[in-house]
């Protein structure tokens, strides 16, 4: 069984139509999924003591996700408001709460138990991802972060690099990736919403196409797939299954709401109904629970 811990980012993302808030984050996305795809799974980081946290922390418990590292002290847990226009998702507002940490020695040392740590750009982290590769192997989450510098600098650390390229070009695809090989990363994935995703490494490209659902919700369908090509990749899989194996988890989470599921009434002690009409007037109308097609 692989061994891998998530380090950074935790939200609840709070759908206004529906009046419900749902545990989520990058980091701790990919916590709960490799958890699911049979892993040895752990989240570090920090949540408030609220009902947001108290959501966050059922859920991590429930999936059977190791919290030995995970601080849960005064002030708000993170939130983000999210809405759907059109069908399409919305960000709207957000609050980080107290979820910026700075990784402790004890921290650090933690990660050697693990095959490998997953980080998110979202997350804070940057400073320390150096560190962390001396305790174990990097998965990091660029999003749609692409600044050359910043590649190079983050991907040379890097087992896993995977990137955002939906509408992304051929050649800025090829720019990007051979960036992240050439600086370090040994693998490189590539999503790219209906256009499915592309796995590399520093001899072959391995592309699949997206497995299409009438969904309901897209939100975590990227960090579904990130979490099962890194448990597949550390267990020795072949890319093609890989691929296979990881369209089909990120079909599936766009079957339910929230990334990871677990609703529960928006209870946030910074989020008033203030907040919540300033964020539906900001864009024109009242953001319906629209149903969405296709995977992110």
């Amino acid at each position: 069984m692989v061994k891998i811990v998530a380090m950074g980012d935790n939200v609840v993302d709070c759908y206004l139509a529906r009046n419900e808030m749902y545990p989520g984050g990058n980091c701790l996305n990919v916590a709960v999924h490799a958890s699911r795809f049979g892993a040895a799974s752990a989240y570090m980081g920090v949540i408030g003591r609220d009902k947001a946290g108290e959501l966050i922390l059922a859920a991590l418990t429930s999936e059977h996700v190791e919290v030995a590292r995970l601080r849960h002290i005064e002030g708000p847990t993170a939130y983000c408001l999210v809405g759907h226009r059109k069908g399409d998702r919305l960000f709207l507002e957000f609050d980080l709460g107290v979820s910026m940490f700075t990784p402790s020695k004890q921290d650090l040392d933690y990660l050697a138990n693990f095959d490998a740590v997953h980080i998110g750009q979202s997350s804070g982290l940057d400073a320390w991802v150096a560190a962390a590769s001396r305790k174990s192997l990097i998965s990091y989450d660029f999003s749609t972060r692409r600044e050359p510098e910043y590649l190079s600098e983050i991907g040379r650390h890097c087992y896993l690099s995977s990137i955002s390229g939906a509408g992304l070009s051929e050649m800025e695809l090829n720019t990007l990736t051979t960036r992240l090989l050439a600086a370090g990363s040994r693998w490189v994935l590539v999503t790219r919403g209906r256009a499915g995703a592309v796995l590399y490494n520093a001899s072959c490209a391995y592309a699949h196409p997206a497995r299409l659902v009438e969904a309901v919700d897209t939100l975590g369908a990227g960090d579904t797939f990130i979490a099962r090509t890194l448990v597949g990749l550390l267990e020795g899989q072949s890319p093609e299954d890989v691929l296979g194996h990881a369209a089909d988890a990120a079909a599936d989470t766009c079957r339910y709401h929230g990334a990871i599921g677990y609703p529960a009434p928006i209870d946030i002690g910074l989020l008033t109904s203030t907040i919540m009409r300033r964020a539906q007037k900001a864009h024109g109308e009242k953001l319906s629970d629209a149903p969405v097609a296709g995977s992110d």
